[in-house]
């Protein structure tokens, strides 16, 4: 295994992460934090060890899809709280893919929530904390240079791919892929899966008792977050 380079300057601390760069410059140190928000960090608190499951968990799904031919941004997990990755540049287009109807969904068309959908589909979202992440159409991210029309149909074609690799993996460990959020980025010109993959970034729900086992707990003061957190870990280490 190469050497680990050495970690320098935080260049970036997000809701969830901090992000450091390294001596070698097309890597990054990416650390995982206990702080949970929602609502656009309007609700704010703490997750105990969430960081330590968020690392953990990213690596077992980054490597899952690394083995399924998608390129992602992991290199290697260094120890509980942080992981090793490419260095993206970041476009600022949030991706979610949908197979059920929750959340904004459910609240934006008034629809019910455990709705089953005909098929998964894509939504892009403005990666902006002040205007809170606001939902955009493909022509949106083209005409004010956010992406490419090139880059969005590679985004999305990724995306589908994504969930049916995921939705399979989980289906085995009876737990349902309800939707997700997805980031991607560019280095050295090409298109990578970024972020992390966890009950931050998705909604996951028991197969038999539809109970929640995401960040949604947290949002929704449903209590059980970090039992939640945890048997989700443990479901996807088995």
């Amino acid at each position: 295994m190469d050497s680990t380079p050495a970690k320098l300057e935080m260049f970036y601390e997000g809701k969830a992460k901090k992000l450091y760069t390294t001596s070698d410059p097309d890597l990054i140190v990416q650390y995982f934090k206990d702080d949970a928000t929602a609502f656009n960090a309007q609700k704010r608190g703490t997750i105990e060890e969430k960081g330590v499951v968020n690392n953990r968990m990213s690596e077992l799904f980054f490597t899952l899809l690394e083995r399924e031919g998608v390129q992602t941004h992991f290199v290697r997990r260094l120890d509980d709280r942080e992981m090793l990755c490419r260095r993206l540049e970041i476009i600022p287009v949030e991706t979610v893919v949908r197979n059920i109807v929750a959340g904004s969904l459910a609240k934006r068309l008034g629809r019910q929530e455990g709705e089953e959908l005909k098929h998964p589909f894509v939504e892009y979202y403005y990666k902006s904390d002040p205007l809170g992440d606001p939902l955009i159409y493909p022509e949106h991210a083209i005409a004010f240079g956010w992406a490419t029309e090139q880059d969005l149909n590679t985004i999305h074609e990724m995306a589908l791919r994504i969930n049916g690799i995921l939705r399979r993996f989980l289906d085995a460990r009876d737990v349902i892929l309800v939707d997700f959020k997805l980031e991607f980025g560019r280095h050295h010109g090409k298109i990578l899966l970024g972020d992390e993959i966890c009950p931050d970034t998705c909604r996951f729900w028991d197969k038999a008792t539809r109970q929640k086992l995401d960040k949604d707990r947290f949002r929704r003061d449903l209590g059980g977050v970090e039992e939640a957190y945890h048997e989700m870990l443990r479901r996807v280490e088995h």
